[in-house]
Protein backbone atom coordinates (compact mmCIF):
# COMPACT_ATOMS: atom_id res chain seq x y z
CA UNK A 1 0.00 0.00 0.00
CA UNK A 2 1.02 3.10 -0.30
CA UNK A 3 1.06 5.82 2.31
CA UNK A 4 1.83 9.39 1.46
CA UNK A 5 1.44 12.29 2.98
CA UNK A 6 0.91 15.09 0.56
CA UNK A 7 1.09 18.81 1.77
CA UNK A 8 1.49 21.28 -1.51
CA UNK A 9 2.87 24.58 -1.61
CA UNK A 10 3.35 28.12 -3.81
CA UNK A 11 5.56 31.65 -3.83
CA UNK A 12 5.39 35.11 -4.19
CA UNK A 13 2.69 35.62 -6.46
CA UNK A 14 1.31 38.95 -8.32
CA UNK A 15 -2.07 39.33 -7.06
CA UNK A 16 -4.99 41.30 -8.13
CA UNK A 17 -7.05 41.72 -4.89
CA UNK A 18 -5.60 43.74 -2.23
CA UNK A 19 -6.82 45.23 1.63
CA UNK A 20 -9.01 47.33 1.75
CA UNK A 21 -8.52 50.60 1.69
CA UNK A 22 -5.17 50.61 -0.40
CA UNK A 23 -5.94 51.01 -3.69
CA UNK A 24 -5.09 54.59 -4.87
CA UNK A 25 -3.87 55.94 -7.85
CA UNK A 26 0.00 56.17 -7.76
CA UNK A 27 1.70 59.93 -8.04
CA UNK A 28 3.22 62.62 -5.90
CA UNK A 29 2.35 60.90 -2.71
CA UNK A 30 4.60 57.97 -3.71
CA UNK A 31 7.70 60.22 -4.00
CA UNK A 32 7.13 61.87 -0.80
CA UNK A 33 6.02 58.96 1.67
CA UNK A 34 3.62 58.14 3.75
CA UNK A 35 4.43 58.34 7.52
CA UNK A 36 3.45 54.94 9.63
CA UNK A 37 3.85 52.61 12.79
CA UNK A 38 5.18 48.80 13.20
CA UNK A 39 3.41 46.58 15.53
CA UNK A 40 4.94 43.63 15.91
CA UNK A 41 5.65 41.63 18.79
CA UNK A 42 9.21 42.31 19.13
CA UNK A 43 10.69 43.36 15.70
CA UNK A 44 9.54 42.57 12.09
CA UNK A 45 12.38 41.47 9.10
CA UNK A 46 13.12 43.78 6.03
CA UNK A 47 13.19 41.95 3.17
CA UNK A 48 14.66 42.03 -0.70
CA UNK A 49 11.39 41.79 -1.54
CA UNK A 50 7.63 41.06 -1.07
CA UNK A 51 7.93 37.28 0.19
CA UNK A 52 9.21 35.79 2.97
CA UNK A 53 11.46 33.73 0.97
CA UNK A 54 13.31 36.87 0.02
CA UNK A 55 16.34 37.75 1.78
CA UNK A 56 16.51 39.66 4.91
CA UNK A 57 17.85 43.23 4.58
CA UNK A 58 17.37 44.51 8.48
CA UNK A 59 14.60 44.68 11.26
CA UNK A 60 12.59 46.83 12.40
CA UNK A 61 11.04 47.27 16.27
CA UNK A 62 7.76 47.20 17.70
CA UNK A 63 6.32 51.17 17.72
CA UNK A 64 9.15 52.27 15.41
CA UNK A 65 7.84 55.17 12.54
CA UNK A 66 8.65 54.34 9.36
CA UNK A 67 8.65 56.21 5.91
CA UNK A 68 6.19 53.99 3.33
CA UNK A 69 7.09 54.79 -0.23
CA UNK A 70 4.01 52.86 -2.17
CA UNK A 71 2.90 49.17 -1.89
CA UNK A 72 3.05 46.41 -3.90
CA UNK A 73 1.55 42.79 -4.61
CA UNK A 74 3.01 39.97 -3.11
CA UNK A 75 3.08 37.32 -0.57
CA UNK A 76 -0.09 37.03 1.64
CA UNK A 77 0.93 37.55 5.15
CA UNK A 78 -0.99 36.97 8.65
CA UNK A 79 0.06 40.12 10.38
CA UNK A 80 -0.45 41.76 13.98
CA UNK A 81 -3.06 44.09 12.45
CA UNK A 82 -4.22 42.22 9.29
CA UNK A 83 -3.97 39.39 6.36
CA UNK A 84 -2.89 40.76 3.63
CA UNK A 85 -0.99 40.26 0.41
CA UNK A 86 0.22 44.11 0.26
CA UNK A 87 3.84 44.61 1.09
CA UNK A 88 5.16 48.03 2.16
CA UNK A 89 8.05 49.36 0.17
CA UNK A 90 10.20 51.25 2.68
CA UNK A 91 12.95 51.69 -0.09
CA UNK A 92 15.10 50.38 -2.96
CA UNK A 93 14.68 46.77 -2.61
CA UNK A 94 13.56 46.88 1.33
CA UNK A 95 10.01 45.65 2.12
CA UNK A 96 7.72 44.78 5.31
CA UNK A 97 4.13 43.22 5.30
CA UNK A 98 1.41 45.59 5.48
CA UNK A 99 0.25 43.04 7.77
CA UNK A 100 1.96 44.87 10.74
CA UNK A 101 2.13 48.54 9.28
CA UNK A 102 -0.67 51.25 10.61
CA UNK A 103 -0.25 54.32 8.09
CA UNK A 104 -0.98 58.18 8.71
CA UNK A 105 -3.26 57.33 5.27
CA UNK A 106 -3.83 55.23 2.61
CA UNK A 107 -0.79 54.19 0.63
CA UNK A 108 -0.58 54.21 -3.43
CA UNK A 109 0.72 51.45 -5.36
CA UNK A 110 3.86 51.09 -6.46
CA UNK A 111 4.19 52.49 -10.07
CA UNK A 112 4.14 50.27 -13.03
CA UNK A 113 8.10 50.69 -13.17
CA UNK A 114 8.90 48.94 -10.56
CA UNK A 115 10.32 45.62 -10.91
CA UNK A 116 8.19 43.41 -8.57
CA UNK A 117 5.03 45.13 -9.64
CA UNK A 118 5.49 44.42 -13.72
CA UNK A 119 5.10 40.72 -14.73
CA UNK A 120 7.47 38.94 -16.72
CA UNK A 121 6.62 39.35 -20.50
CA UNK A 122 6.12 36.20 -22.88
CA UNK A 123 9.23 35.58 -24.45
CA UNK A 124 7.05 34.52 -27.68
CA UNK A 125 4.83 37.62 -27.97
CA UNK A 126 6.36 40.08 -25.81
CA UNK A 127 3.18 40.62 -24.66
CA UNK A 128 1.88 39.85 -20.86
CA UNK A 129 -0.62 37.33 -21.25
CA UNK A 130 -2.18 35.68 -18.08
CA UNK A 131 -4.84 33.86 -16.60
CA UNK A 132 -6.10 34.31 -13.05
CA UNK A 133 -6.41 31.15 -11.06
CA UNK A 134 -8.42 30.45 -7.69
CA UNK A 135 -6.18 28.05 -4.88
CA UNK A 136 -8.59 26.26 -3.07
CA UNK A 137 -7.24 23.78 -0.69
CA UNK A 138 -8.36 21.31 2.60
CA UNK A 139 -4.67 20.66 3.36
CA UNK A 140 -3.38 24.27 4.17
CA UNK A 141 -1.10 25.79 1.99
CA UNK A 142 -0.11 24.61 -1.45
CA UNK A 143 3.54 24.93 -2.39
CA UNK A 144 4.75 26.73 -5.07
CA UNK A 145 7.73 24.75 -6.69
CA UNK A 146 11.59 25.06 -8.52
CA UNK A 147 9.90 22.23 -11.14
CA UNK A 148 6.27 20.03 -12.05
CA UNK A 149 6.90 17.09 -8.40
CA UNK A 150 6.60 17.35 -5.22
CA UNK A 151 10.35 16.08 -5.06
CA UNK A 152 11.38 20.08 -6.71
CA UNK A 153 12.47 22.35 -3.82
CA UNK A 154 9.92 24.70 -2.67
CA UNK A 155 10.01 28.43 -3.75
CA UNK A 156 7.33 29.23 -1.66
CA UNK A 157 3.88 28.89 -0.31
CA UNK A 158 0.02 30.02 -0.87
CA UNK A 159 -3.19 30.38 0.88
CA UNK A 160 -6.17 28.94 -0.14
CA UNK A 161 -9.03 31.63 -1.70
CA UNK A 162 -5.54 33.86 -2.91
CA UNK A 163 -5.58 34.53 -6.70
CA UNK A 164 -2.40 34.04 -8.83
CA UNK A 165 -1.47 34.96 -12.29
CA UNK A 166 -0.37 31.62 -14.22
CA UNK A 167 1.06 31.37 -17.81
CA UNK A 168 0.55 28.07 -19.00
CA UNK A 169 0.57 24.79 -18.69
CA UNK A 170 3.26 21.99 -18.45
CA UNK A 171 2.64 17.79 -17.62
CA UNK A 172 4.20 16.40 -14.42
CA UNK A 173 3.70 14.68 -11.25
CA UNK A 174 -0.09 13.32 -10.66
CA UNK A 175 -1.51 14.99 -7.57
CA UNK A 176 -4.50 14.12 -5.99
CA UNK A 177 -5.87 17.20 -4.83
CA UNK A 178 -8.88 19.40 -3.57
CA UNK A 179 -10.46 20.18 -6.42
CA UNK A 180 -8.92 17.46 -9.18
CA UNK A 181 -6.35 15.00 -9.75
CA UNK A 182 -4.32 15.80 -12.71
CA UNK A 183 -0.43 15.63 -14.41
CA UNK A 184 -1.34 19.09 -14.81
CA UNK A 185 0.84 21.97 -13.62
CA UNK A 186 0.69 25.40 -13.93
CA UNK A 187 3.61 27.65 -14.11
CA UNK A 188 3.45 31.44 -12.86
CA UNK A 189 4.63 34.48 -14.34
CA UNK A 190 8.20 34.02 -11.42
CA UNK A 191 8.76 30.85 -12.72
CA UNK A 192 7.70 28.75 -10.21
CA UNK A 193 5.10 25.83 -10.56
CA UNK A 194 1.63 24.88 -8.88
CA UNK A 195 -0.06 21.97 -9.16
CA UNK A 196 -3.40 22.82 -11.15
CA UNK A 197 -4.70 19.88 -8.52
CA UNK A 198 -5.77 22.87 -6.57
CA UNK A 199 -6.66 25.55 -8.73
CA UNK A 200 -10.06 26.58 -10.43
CA UNK A 201 -9.30 28.80 -13.54
CA UNK A 202 -10.24 29.18 -17.18
CA UNK A 203 -7.93 27.15 -19.54
CA UNK A 204 -4.37 27.58 -19.99
CA UNK A 205 -2.18 27.46 -23.25
CA UNK A 206 0.31 24.64 -23.17
CA UNK A 207 4.24 25.87 -22.10
CA UNK A 208 6.15 25.09 -25.39
CA UNK A 209 8.20 21.89 -25.55
CA UNK A 210 5.53 20.15 -22.76
CA UNK A 211 3.20 17.38 -23.54
CA UNK A 212 -0.65 18.13 -23.29
CA UNK A 213 -1.66 17.19 -20.16
CA UNK A 214 -3.70 14.14 -19.47
CA UNK A 215 -7.41 14.79 -18.72
CA UNK A 216 -8.53 14.66 -14.88
CA UNK A 217 -11.18 12.16 -13.60
CA UNK A 218 -14.52 14.50 -12.65
CA UNK A 219 -17.28 11.33 -11.62
CA UNK A 220 -19.96 12.10 -9.20
CA UNK A 221 -19.89 10.30 -5.94
CA UNK A 222 -22.84 8.67 -7.66
CA UNK A 223 -21.53 7.75 -11.02
CA UNK A 224 -18.31 6.12 -9.04
CA UNK A 225 -20.21 4.25 -6.82
CA UNK A 226 -22.31 2.75 -9.71
CA UNK A 227 -19.04 2.04 -12.02
CA UNK A 228 -17.56 0.23 -8.77
CA UNK A 229 -20.35 -2.03 -8.32
CA UNK A 230 -19.54 -4.70 -10.75
CA UNK A 231 -16.04 -5.56 -9.88
CA UNK A 232 -16.43 -5.32 -6.25
CA UNK A 233 -19.36 -7.73 -6.87
CA UNK A 234 -17.25 -10.27 -9.05
CA UNK A 235 -14.84 -9.72 -5.69
CA UNK A 236 -16.85 -11.23 -3.35
CA UNK A 237 -17.93 -13.65 -5.56
CA UNK A 238 -14.18 -14.94 -6.73
CA UNK A 239 -12.22 -14.13 -3.25
CA UNK A 240 -14.74 -13.36 -0.29
CA UNK A 241 -14.40 -9.71 0.28
CA UNK A 242 -17.22 -8.10 1.13
CA UNK A 243 -18.21 -5.64 -1.69
CA UNK A 244 -19.75 -2.46 0.62
CA UNK A 245 -15.59 -2.96 1.73
CA UNK A 246 -14.12 -2.76 -1.65
CA UNK A 247 -15.88 0.05 -2.86
CA UNK A 248 -15.59 1.82 0.54
CA UNK A 249 -11.55 1.33 0.44
CA UNK A 250 -11.29 2.57 -2.96
CA UNK A 251 -12.76 5.75 -2.47
CA UNK A 252 -10.76 6.16 0.42
CA UNK A 253 -7.39 5.35 -1.10
CA UNK A 254 -8.34 7.09 -4.29
CA UNK A 255 -10.07 10.12 -4.05
CA UNK A 256 -12.69 9.04 -5.60
CA UNK A 257 -11.25 7.82 -8.65
CA UNK A 258 -9.05 10.92 -9.15
CA UNK A 259 -5.39 9.61 -7.69
CA UNK A 260 -2.51 9.64 -10.33
CA UNK A 261 -2.83 5.84 -9.96
CA UNK A 262 -6.34 5.64 -10.50
CA UNK A 263 -7.17 7.99 -13.36
CA UNK A 264 -3.76 7.10 -15.58
CA UNK A 265 -3.23 3.16 -14.49
CA UNK A 266 -6.70 1.86 -12.91
CA UNK A 267 -4.85 1.43 -9.60
CA UNK A 268 -7.77 1.93 -6.69
CA UNK A 269 -5.64 0.39 -4.22
CA UNK A 270 -1.85 1.00 -4.30
CA UNK A 271 -1.18 -2.33 -5.01
CA UNK A 272 3.14 -2.29 -6.23
CA UNK A 273 4.92 -4.65 -8.45
CA UNK A 274 6.76 -7.24 -6.84
CA UNK A 275 10.62 -7.67 -8.24
CA UNK A 276 8.52 -6.71 -11.33
CA UNK A 277 5.86 -9.24 -10.92
CA UNK A 278 2.36 -7.54 -11.40
CA UNK A 279 0.13 -10.92 -11.16
CA UNK A 280 -2.84 -12.36 -13.33
CA UNK A 281 -5.21 -9.39 -13.10
CA UNK A 282 -2.88 -6.62 -13.36
CA UNK A 283 -1.30 -5.81 -17.51
CA UNK A 284 1.78 -4.00 -16.17
CA UNK A 285 3.57 -1.65 -14.04
CA UNK A 286 4.42 1.83 -13.81
CA UNK A 287 7.40 3.03 -11.65
CA UNK A 288 6.78 6.14 -10.05
CA UNK A 289 8.64 9.14 -7.79
CA UNK A 290 7.34 9.14 -4.49
CA UNK A 291 7.79 10.49 -0.98
CA UNK A 292 8.37 8.18 1.82
CA UNK A 293 8.63 8.75 5.41
CA UNK A 294 10.19 6.95 8.15
CA UNK A 295 8.74 6.20 11.80
CA UNK A 296 11.19 9.05 13.18
CA UNK A 297 9.44 11.81 10.54
CA UNK A 298 12.55 11.58 8.26
CA UNK A 299 11.00 11.74 4.56
CA UNK A 300 13.09 11.18 1.15
CA UNK A 301 12.71 11.25 -2.15
CA UNK A 302 12.10 7.21 -3.56
CA UNK A 303 10.61 5.60 -6.65
CA UNK A 304 8.20 2.72 -6.60
CA UNK A 305 6.28 0.66 -9.19
CA UNK A 306 2.83 0.17 -9.32
CA UNK A 307 0.40 -2.45 -10.67
CA UNK A 308 -1.57 -1.05 -13.75
CA UNK A 309 -5.10 -2.76 -15.04
CA UNK A 310 -7.15 -2.70 -18.13
CA UNK A 311 -10.08 -2.03 -16.32
CA UNK A 312 -11.27 -0.85 -12.69
CA UNK A 313 -13.11 -4.28 -12.09
CA UNK A 314 -9.89 -5.71 -12.39
CA UNK A 315 -8.13 -3.10 -10.17
CA UNK A 316 -11.36 -4.36 -7.69
CA UNK A 317 -11.02 -7.83 -8.07
CA UNK A 318 -6.87 -7.74 -7.51
CA UNK A 319 -7.54 -6.19 -3.95
CA UNK A 320 -9.77 -9.23 -3.65
CA UNK A 321 -7.04 -11.82 -4.52
CA UNK A 322 -4.07 -9.43 -2.58
CA UNK A 323 -6.23 -9.80 0.70
CA UNK A 324 -6.41 -13.63 -0.08
CA UNK A 325 -3.33 -14.76 -0.62
CA UNK A 326 -2.03 -12.57 2.08
CA UNK A 327 -1.72 -14.74 5.27
CA UNK A 328 -1.86 -11.76 7.50
CA UNK A 329 -5.18 -10.90 6.79
CA UNK A 330 -6.61 -14.66 6.98
CA UNK A 331 -8.65 -13.91 10.23
CA UNK A 332 -10.67 -11.10 8.29
CA UNK A 333 -12.10 -13.74 5.95
CA UNK A 334 -13.60 -15.71 8.78
CA UNK A 335 -16.08 -12.57 8.06
CA UNK A 336 -16.97 -12.53 4.49
CA UNK A 337 -21.09 -11.75 5.32
CA UNK A 338 -20.27 -9.07 8.04
CA UNK A 339 -18.65 -6.41 6.17
CA UNK A 340 -17.72 -4.22 9.34
CA UNK A 341 -15.99 -7.14 11.31
CA UNK A 342 -14.40 -7.90 8.28
CA UNK A 343 -12.79 -4.36 7.72
CA UNK A 344 -11.98 -4.73 11.48
CA UNK A 345 -9.92 -7.68 11.33
CA UNK A 346 -8.19 -6.35 8.01
CA UNK A 347 -6.91 -2.91 9.83
CA UNK A 348 -5.98 -4.99 12.80
CA UNK A 349 -3.65 -6.98 11.16
CA UNK A 350 -2.09 -3.73 10.39
CA UNK A 351 -3.18 -3.29 6.36
CA UNK A 352 -3.23 1.36 7.22
CA UNK A 353 -1.20 2.61 9.44
CA UNK A 354 -3.93 5.49 10.31
CA UNK A 355 -5.10 5.16 13.43
CA UNK A 356 -8.83 6.32 12.16
CA UNK A 357 -8.76 4.10 9.08
CA UNK A 358 -11.21 1.81 10.35
CA UNK A 359 -14.23 4.81 11.05
CA UNK A 360 -13.14 6.11 7.95
CA UNK A 361 -13.67 3.15 5.74
CA UNK A 362 -17.11 2.32 7.57
CA UNK A 363 -18.19 6.00 7.63
CA UNK A 364 -18.60 5.99 3.74
CA UNK A 365 -20.04 2.69 3.85
CA UNK A 366 -22.68 4.16 6.18
CA UNK A 367 -23.03 7.20 4.78
CA UNK A 368 -23.62 6.28 1.14
CA UNK A 369 -25.52 3.04 2.20
CA UNK A 370 -22.53 0.65 0.57
CA UNK A 371 -24.13 -2.51 2.26
CA UNK A 372 -26.80 -2.83 -0.04
CA UNK A 373 -24.14 -4.12 -2.65
CA UNK A 374 -23.24 -7.14 -0.18
CA UNK A 375 -24.43 -9.77 -2.65
CA UNK A 376 -25.54 -12.36 0.40
CA UNK A 377 -28.09 -10.11 1.20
Amino acid sequence: MLHTARRLLTAPLLLAALGAGLIVAPGAAEAAGVSATIHVGSTLKVRSGPSLTAKVVGTVRNKQKVTVACYVPGQKVKGSLRTTTSWDRLGAGRYVSHGYVKAARSLPRCAVSSPTAVPTKSKTSGTARYVIGTVKSTDGSVNLRSGSATTESVTGTVASGAKIDLTCAVTGQYVAGTVRSTNQWDRTPTGSYISHAYIYSGPLPVCAGSPVPAPSVTLTPAEFIAASVSGAQRGWRDYGVPPSVTIAQAILESGWGRSGLASVDRNYFGIKCQNGSYGKLANGCHVYRTNECTKAGSCFATSASFRTYATQSHSFRDHGSFLRVNSRYAGAFAHTKDANKFIWAVWKAGYATDPNYYTKVTGIMAAYDLYKYDTWK
